[in-house]
């Protein structure tokens, strides 16, 4: 006869600690696949879906349209052996028909970027809020975590910061980046390593004359690298390709970003003073550019060097590499030494810059959002290198290996992907497979 403190026919009782991209993943798939599960998503503010909301300058950028498992995994500087695998599992184009089944079709831009077709954030967070409705799931909002344990049959109990306590059959950590707090002092008297937290993908300061006056130039076709310090044994970076911006306060643009996040621990070491190198052409050569220069002096000697040669390079900065490189306004190609012509490359393709500090990326929000409410400038990047280490989690189910019942999902683990998308693919596919587990399990 069942006593009335018998739990063996109780419905499972599941967690969800974090109410951004990986927890409303990880909920609406367990909620789905065991409908007589009771999930419930506690989330510490009042907000949820944050990221989700500014992410892409209001617009949201879900996914990227790379659907190879091992090419996508290459855009991840840590977690990309692991996610190689989980990508089979959960992959961008089951992102994009998993929204689609929910009638939210994404649209893909030129880099490769995928955004819901409203161009509005709105739209994932309404289809979160109304799928985990649909599936039973429930959301306490204010209500955060402070304090977990396992007990002896492998439950657990967690202290909420609203003084109350409750118990859970499994848990999903997802709270994003880790910070000193009561939670991570609980996973860590649980036996998990918290790897050191580092900024990933932030704009470079620099204060230099070459650059000032002109803010919002952009070249499209760019690469920029991280000059090693002298003395140093450590190899050069390797050079990240794209659109650099030139801003206010220095460098910015997609090929920024990208060597930020490759660079996230060393950068943080040099305390983010450091040198660059920027070839403004991309990945041409000095023979290459040696080869376009003979060309001029032969056929345009009477060209002034300051008028505009390369197309990807906006006349303004042309004239600044020309100034920098000594070269007076009214010498013809014709009159250009073979000293000054070196001096003229080197700013070209190997121009050097002292970098000074980073600073958050800003994003223009698009005026419907505005007009709701909004900033118009929103940080673009807020992403976070360290956190769970991934040599504690079983990536086939995001379940830790040292606490059983016990998952992860998002970026409190410690992988981070570049721009793009990146990211928040990364907190489907472990939200993903964390729910399916837990309802399983």
């Amino acid at each position: 006869m069942t006593t009335s403190n018998d739990t063996s026919h109780a419905p499972k009782q599941i967690a969800i600690i974090g109410g951004g991209a990986g927890g409303f993943f990880a909920a609406i798939t367990a909620a789905e696949t065991d409908p007589t599960a009771v999930v419930t998503i506690y989330e510490r503010s009042q907000q949820t879906l944050s990221k989700v909301k500014i992410s892409g300058g209001g617009r949201c950028n879900v996914t990227h349209s790379c659907f190879d498992p091992a090419k996508l995994a290459s855009h991840y500087p840590r977690g990309a052996r692991e996610l190689r695998g989980a990508f089979h599992r959960w992959q961008p184009q089951d992102t994009i028909n998993w929204f689609s089944e929910r009638g939210v079709t994404l649209k893909t831009e030129g880099d490769g970027r995928m955004f819901p077709d409203t161009d509005d954030s709105q739209t994932i967070i309404d289809c979160f809020h109304e799928t985990a409705r649909n599936a039973g799931a429930k959301l306490h909002k204010g209500i955060g975590l402070k304090g977990l344990s396992q007990c002896a049959d492998g439950t657990f109990t967690l202290e909420l910061t609203n003084d109350t306590s409750t118990r859970a059959d499994a848990v999903c950590i997802a709270t994003g980046s880790l910070k000193a707090s009561p939670l991570t002092r609980a996973l860590e008297a649980l036996g998990h390593t918290i790897e050191p937290l580092a900024p990933s993908l932030f704009a470079f300061n620099v204060a230099d004359s070459r650059t000032h006056g002109l803010s919002g130039l952009s070249v499209q076709t760019a690469s920029v690298s991280v000059v090693p310090s002298a003395g140093t044994t450590k190899k050069k970076a390797k050079p990240q390709t794209g659109p650099i911006l030139i801003t206010h306060r220095g460098f910015s643009g997609p090929a920024i970003l990208r060597l930020s996040a490759w660079e996230a621990r060393s950068l943080q070491e040099q305390k983010y003073h450091f040198d660059i190198a920027i070839n403004w052409l991309g990945d041409q050569t000095e023979n290459q550019v040696r080869e376009q220069f003979d060309k001029l002096r032969k056929h345009n000697g009477r060209t002034l060097v300051r008028s505009k040669v390369f197309e990807t390079i906006p006349r303004r900065l042309w004239e600044r590499i020309v100034e920098s490189a000594e070269i007076g306004e009214d010498t013809p190609w014709s009159q250009l030494s073979k000293k000054i012509e070196t001096k003229l490359i080197d700013e070209l393709i190997a121009a050097k810059f002292s970098i000074q500090g980073k600073t958050t990326n800003k994003l223009k929000v698009n005026d419907s959002l505005v007009a709701k409410g909004m900033k118009k400038e929103v940080p673009a990047e807020f992403v976070t290198a360290g956190g769970i280490c991934r040599r504690e989690i079983d990536f086939r189910t995001m379940e830790s290996k040292i606490v059983p019942n016990l998952y992860f999902a998002g970026e409190i683990i410690d992988i981070d992907g570049i721009t793009g998308g990146f990211n928040f693919q990364a907190a489907w596919t472990g939200g993903r497979i964390a729910g399916l587990a837990m309802a399983d399990s």
